[in-house]
């Protein structure tokens, strides 16, 4: 029924003004009940959860499920850099309401009192806490429990006195809550007894095990040298070289972090609380099964896996390796260098020469693959003394240079076979390496396997021509080169070289002649034999009166010159540098036999 103005009373009006949209006492009074059932009741000071509503360059908004809304600074939020709305976090009420009618939170209380919350209860639990030193102090470190700063004296870091502590500035480290003070909110805690629980445990632990016993253990961590075993309580190291029977560059090739494994105990120090465990040892050793193919005199194929100066490791199978030696490489009787030829990961053929099962060791060879030169038929014949060959300098040294006539067959050119006149004080001077050079057979020794070689037979000794040119009484021009202290040797025509004895150096002007000095001299002495010329400066010159000033000054008869004859102390100086030039001859030929004896051994 429709109301008109006529039905309309004072009394409703008052009743619609006084609650609102006409509702009564009762049925206000039920939706204010319905209202406050949907908020949540709150206490001041305490940590509630909360819901992020919005985000600004300068707050975060929080929805506690208050009748408003709570904002708490964004610096609090460092720690969260993906926060976003819809997020919950927990938050610390400061007051119900400010004076905009908001409620005041705090996100760094709220941790601030969820950390005295857990400190509280690991020191009623005696339970071990993480925390971050986060600075010296004096007496000790001050670390980080969560917000909470705590000290930790430096008598409770370790068992033994701790002299650095900024060692361990900015590093974690475990800790057990010693004492709290909550008045002053001081908290002091303790690595030291940590310590000593985990000695006792570990002692306990050890104490039971003995070696040779089996035991199963988690892999912990991995290093380069091996790997931790975590054996409940205690941890135990498995070295590489006890991993697997084959070698490994590194445990994780076989083993992965967390994987549970069987061990044996392999070794025991109670006193350094310290366990040396092995897998290997659980299978038997590869030696004791050796594979029927591996025989001397079979080819084996293999991956080499170390390289030394005296030769190369070849893993025939995983356990098992064997010793290539740098004189099985090459049937060339210089040695090259193992690097020059092989590297590690080569995968290669070689042939089993010895098998030691006592010692566990097995030689190869690769010169095996290929016939011996030394055996093809006529060889004797084609590298018979005084036949002329061509060659390649393989290798240089201070007695000489090895030179490859063909693969497999090197001869010796020794420093004295390289020039008739010329003296060489190295090889080098003269030779280069990878030079092609024609030489001549001068020795074939076949027991030995050797070939002596010379350059300066190609050609006559042309000390049968210099014999008539040197005479003796002949005068030369010559350039001091070189003194010592009995004389000083004598550069000449045609590249040969003399002596003069220090006493007949002396000038006309009676100075003693200076090395580079270019002068006349007289020879005095010609031997083809020995390959010396000795010469004298003194009867190279004249004096103005026409007679002798000093014995072994020259006579002028006219036109005619006549050489001073050689004195006694001359004749014991020649004597004296022959020997030592006999001397130096026959220890140059001896270490050239020791030299090429290492060079094929």
């Amino acid at each position: 029924m429709k109301e008109t103005a006529e039905d309309f009373t004072w009394d409703q009006a008052t009743t619609a003004t006084k609650f609102g949209f006409g509702y009564t006492d009762e049925e206000r009074a039920e939706l204010v009940k319905l209202y406050e059932e949907t908020l949540t009741p709150i206490n001041k000071y305490e940590v509630v959860q909360g819901t992020v509503v919005s985000i600004n360059k300068r707050d975060i908004i929080i929805d506690i499920g208050a009748k408003s809304d709570g904002s708490i600074s964004l610096s609090e939020f460092r720690d969260m850099p993906d926060l976003k709305p819809g997020d919950a976090v927990e938050v610390y009420i400061e007051e119900q309401e400010n004076a905009k009618g908001q409620l005041v939170l705090s996100r760094r209380k709220a941790k601030l009192m969820r950390a005295w919350e857990a400190i509280q209860e690991a020191a009623d639990n005696n339970e071990v806490i993480e925390s971050f030193v986060k600075r010296k102090t004096k007496g000790g470190l001050i670390v980080d429990l969560a917000g909470v700063e705590a000290f930790l004296p430096g008598s409770q870091i370790d068992i033994k006195p701790i002299r650095d502590f900024d060692a361990f500035v900015g590093k974690p480290i475990d800790v057990t809550i010693i004492k709290i003070n909550h008045i002053t909110d001081n908290v002091i805690v303790s690595h030291k007894t940590i310590i000593e629980k985990s000695l006792v445990r570990q002692s306990s632990i050890i104490s039971n095990l003995e070696r040779g016993q089996i035991l199963e253990g988690i892999i912990k961590n991995m290093a380069s040298f091996g790997a931790f075993i975590d054996l409940g309580g205690i941890d135990g190291l498995l070295h590489i070289t006890d991993i697997v029977w084959h070698k490994i560059k590194h445990p994780e090739e076989v083993l992965k972090l967390g994987q549970k494994v069987k061990v044996v105990v392999i070794d025991l120090d109670e006193g350094k609380k310290r366990i040396a465990l092995g897998m290997k040892q659980l299978t038997p050793h590869p030696w004791e099964n050796l594979p029927a193919f591996i025989q001397i005199g079979e080819k084996v194929k293999g991956r080499i896996t170390k390289i030394a100066d005296y030769g190369a490791f070849m893993e025939i199978i995983p356990g098992i390796e064997g010793l290539i030696h740098v004189s099985e490489i090459s049937w060339s009787q210089y040695s090259k260098r193992v690097q020059d030829v092989l590297r590690v990961g080569d995968e290669i053929e070689a042939v089993i020469l010895t098998i030691n099962r006592e010692e566990r060791k097995i030689s190869l060879g690769i010169k095996q693959l290929t016939k011996d030169p030394w055996t093809k038929e006529g060889l004797q014949q084609k590298y018979a003394v005084g036949t002329k060959h061509t060659g390649i300098i393989r290798h240089i040294t201070h007695f000489g240079a090895l030179v490859a006539l063909e693969e497999g067959i090197d001869g010796l050119l020794h420093i004295s076979d390289l020039s008739w006149t010329r003296k060489i004080n190295h090889p080098a001077d003269v030779l280069k390496l990878g030079d092609k050079i024609e030489l001549v057979v001068l020795e074939n020794d076949k027991e030995n396997r050797r070939l002596a070689l010379g350059l300066k037979q190609l050609q006559e000794d042309p000390w049968d021509v210099y014999k008539e040119t040197f005479q003796v009484d002949s005068i030369h021009s010559g350039t001091i080169i070189k003194k010592i202290d009995k004389g000083a040797f004598i550069e000449l025509p045609h590249g040969l070289e003399g002596f003069v004895p220090k006493r007949h150096l002396i000038k006309e002007d009676g100075q003693e002649a200076a090395v580079h000095e270019k002068l006349d001299f007289q020879v005095i002495e010609f031997s083809k034999a020995n390959k010396r010329i000795v010469l004298v400066h003194a009867p190279t010159f004249k004096k103005d009166k026409g007679s002798l000033e000093g014995e072994n000054h020259p006579r002028n008869t006219g036109n005619k010159m006549e050489a001073a004859k050689p004195t006694l102390a001359d004749v014991e100086t020649l004597a004296t540098l022959k020997q030592q030039l006999e001397a130096e001859k026959l220890s140059s030929q001896k270490r050239t036999q020791q030299e090429v004896a290492k060079q094929t051994e």
